[in-house]
């Protein structure tokens, strides 16, 4: 299979491939998704096999109208509703309890439950809009990998397995979406991501936050069971002792990658074979938006582990956090 590469002004052509059931990437404000047709068992089947996605990890799917919900759930209850009102648009993904025949059954890996989320970006909006139907979109990566903000990103992993990949740049927030379950009798999140658990809280009330680490059952949202977000080479974290770490790999022979502020960088130029800035030490948006591109850039060099900058597990460090530990090889 030839994968095309479809510009943001051909998007007439990436809703006719989603049409006749084929797998197309596109833009999103967190990821690049890799979109298929949910109601559609030949295209979500499309989806896993480009991946080598697990058939138990469920699918989130894209709505590009409010409208589109009722087709989807058999009830939104008001809490749900304050969510879309405050983040819809947006970086949030709310679990309903899944209407009978509404999508193909390997969207929900056979669950009563259904992920959903209206993304903010205009690509991704036209595109599902054009398509006339739900879009499943996990993100477009070879499963377990780093996901792409970039359509080079994807191209790397899935060319010549998916049918095209449309072109919008790079991604905004970086990091995929917050995904709350809101069919529990206390909403939970079950992923931390682009909007904050204290931000959920302003606007519902008191939530549940779980890691969903090794779960042995079906798990309800992407991100849970599996290791998820890691380059060939192993992963560190690194918080405050740079430089006894840095010497421990040197006097054991690695060379080193390191992903992190300028300021630690400036002091490592020298010891490192490679470096990719996540901005300033500060700034956790700025690094939430560089962590994916700055893994796959450093596992392309002559690295043989990556040491990652740490930040503060509050607000959006939450999922920074979050997606670094599941890439890291640390035990």
């Amino acid at each position: 299979m030839e994968t095309m590469w479809i510009s943001s002004e051909q998007l007439d052509r990436a809703a006719q491939l989603l049409q006749s059931k084929a797998v197309v990437a596109f833009p999103t404000e967190t990821v690049y998704g890799l979109g298929a047709d949910a109601t559609s068992s030949q295209a979500i089947r499309g989806i896993y096999q480009a991946k080598g996605r697990p058939s138990d990890n469920p699918l989130i799917v894209h709505i590009a109208q409010r409208s589109q919900l009722m087709e989807l759930t058999t009830h939104v209850p008001p809490k749900a509703q304050q969510l879309m009102d405050q983040f819809w648009p947006g970086p949030l993904t709310i679990i309903l309890n899944v209407k009978r025949q509404a999508v193909a059954p390997e969207v929900t890996a056979g669950l009563s439950t259904i992920a959903i989320r209206m993304p903010d970006h205009p690509i991704a909006l036209n595109l599902i809009a054009q398509a006339g139907r739900p879009i499943a979109a996990p993100s477009a990566n070879t499963s377990g990998k780093p996901s792409p903000t970039t359509a080079q990103h994807v191209m790397d992993d899935l060319d010549g397995k998916i049918a095209a990949i449309v072109d919008g740049g790079e991604t905004g927030v970086g990091l995929e979406s917050t995904v709350i379950d809101l069919t529990s009798d206390v909403p939970t999140i079950l992923r931390p991501g682009g909007v904050s658990a204290e931000a959920i809280m302003s606007c519902i009330g008191p939530v549940e936050v779980t890691s969903g680490d090794k779960q042995s059952s079906a798990p309800k949202s992407p991100g849970m069971k599996y290791r998820h977000y890691s380059p060939d080479q192993p992963v560190w974290i690194v918080e405050t002792d740079w430089s006894d770490v840095v010497a421990k790999l040197l006097k054991k022979g690695e060379k080193i990658g390191i992903l992190a502020s300028d300021d630690v960088l400036s002091q490592f130029q020298t010891e490192a074979v490679a470096t990719y800035s996540l901005g300033a030490q500060s700034d956790v948006t700025q690094a939430s938006q560089l962590l994916y591109s700055g893994l796959r850039a450093l596992d392309k060099t002559e690295a043989t582990i990556i040491l990652v900058q740490a930040h503060p597990k509050t607000g959006l460090g939450v999922a920074y956090m979050n997606r670094l530990e599941k890439a890291s090889s640390q035990c």
